[in-house]
């Protein structure tokens, strides 16, 4: 029989009377978990939610009655309209926040503030300043937040960090990251084509790229020059970038993300999706075909709320499907005495001997390095990798790539001249 799950507080209590729990015991037991959105995001996470035995899904908050309703039969689990009394639940241990881009800062301080462990998904937020305000909560709570899923978190990126970190292939020098998609034109909610409202490929997509740049080559990125492209006024947001990163180590990073594309660069993944499935390659150009069928702006927040979670085109993932880890387009490191490309199966060495694979086991439960961090932050009270401060470095780079781009000038990251003038 499982121990009986705690409340935030009363795991700060245990820590205050028997120091820190650090016990695998501790970290690998069920805990329970409730959803603030149960749109996109949550049905890409859902399938870890549902495979990994330490998640117990017991309530979710959305304003869609057909969302909750599914969520409510498919779980056992309250289902509430508003992320407020989710909150309120006092048998949530952990809120998982999964709602537009611009409720993240909100939601994630209102659940912290409620004793509540916090996931939240990238974008962390969308000013440093409300980054500051999450990771302020969650301190005076002492509880225990992590951003993600970011491909940061992928096991291939993790990997090739082992193998640099080994000192074997010397010191990264240069990381060139690319990928090509149909982003701008899968269905959208107006504030998704919105830049201040966190729309655009920036806030969404360069925040994994620069995630994955920042684990390969450390230390902090002191400068960034970038472009961006905004090249389709009925879907007036950034589409495109392209950014160079100069790290304190260094080392330099170019980030390019192409989110109007006819071309499919998972065929450079040997047609592996993002999500780690067997591709289908005429999905790529299904995207533009679904989108002039929807007419009008009505009609394609219509097709985005029938895809997601309770919708009447939602379809759960086939797990038969998995043929490797997730990832975010290609990756090349170039280190002193190495190449690396981390793939969907492992990482791919080339060096003086030749290539090699370093090969992954495959994946049992996609994802579950999030709950990892999670879990062993929660047990041992201290911060995970991918915490609220590393999160908040990630955005003033994604910040400063937009402001490069508006200014057309190299931009100091602004998290990097605070450290300065502190």
């Amino acid at each position: 029989m499982s121990p009986p799950a705690r409340s935030g507080a009363d795991h700060r209590r245990a820590t205050d009377e028997g120091g820190e729990a650090t016990s695998a015991i501790d970290a690998d037991r069920p805990r329970r978990w409730g959803v603030a959105g149960l749109g996109r995001a949550f049905t890409l996470m859902l399938p870890t939610l549902v495979a990994d035995a330490r998640v117990r899904l017991v309530a979710a908050a959305d304003p869609r009655a057909e969302a909750r309703t599914r969520f409510a039969r498919e779980f056992g689990a309250r289902a509430y309209a508003s992320v407020e009394a989710l909150c309120d639940d006092p048998d949530v241990e952990i809120v998982y926040v999964a709602t537009p881009h611009e409720w993240h800062a909100a939601h994630a301080v209102l659940a912290a503030t409620r004793g509540k462990h916090v996931l939240v998904e990238k974008p962390m937020a969308l000013t440093l300043a409300d980054c500051t305000r999450m990771i302020e909560a969650a301190d005076a709570a002492r509880v225990q937040l992590v951003v993600g899923h970011s491909h940061g978190f992928d096991a291939p990126i993790r990997r090739a960090s082992e193998i640099i970190a080994g000192g074997e292939v010397g010191a990264v020098r240069m990381v060139q990251a690319f990928y090509c998609t149909d982003f701008l034109y899968r269905p959208r909610r107006p504030e998704e084509l919105d830049t201040s409202r966190g729309g655009g490929v920036v806030w969404s997509q360069a925040a994994h790229q620069i995630d994955v740049v920042r684990r390969l080559c450390g230390g902090a990125v002191t400068r960034v020059r970038a472009l961006t492209g905004n090249w389709d006024a009925a879907r007036d947001t950034e589409g495109a970038y392209a950014a160079l990163l100069t790290f304190e180590t260094g080392a330099f990073a170019s980030l390019v993300y192409n989110g109007y594309g006819y071309f499919d660069s998972d065929e450079f993944c040997n047609g592996t999706s993002e999500l780690g499935l067997r591709k289908d390659a005429a999905s790529h150009g299904a995207a533009r075909r679904a989108l002039r069928e929807a007419r009008d702006e009505d009609g394609e927040i219509a097709k985005k709320y029938a895809r997601n979670y309770g919708g009447s085109a939602y379809r759960p993932r086939d797990p038969a499907t998995v043929i490797g880890y997730e990832h975010f387009g290609t990756v090349i490191v170039s280190c002193d005495r190495a190449d690396l490309r981390p793939m969907p199966t492992g990482v791919l060495v080339y060096d003086e001997a030749g290539a090699r694979v370093e090969t992954l086991p495959p994946p049992v439960i996609p994802r579950r390095d999030v709950i990892d961090e999670l879990y062993a932050a929660i047990a041992s009270g201290r911060p995970a990798l991918h915490d609220g401060r590393s999160a908040r470095a990630t955005l003033a780079v994604c910040t400063a790539v937009l402001e490069s781009a508006h200014e057309q000038r190299d931009v100091v990251p602004s998290l990097l001249v605070d450290a300065v003038r502190r």
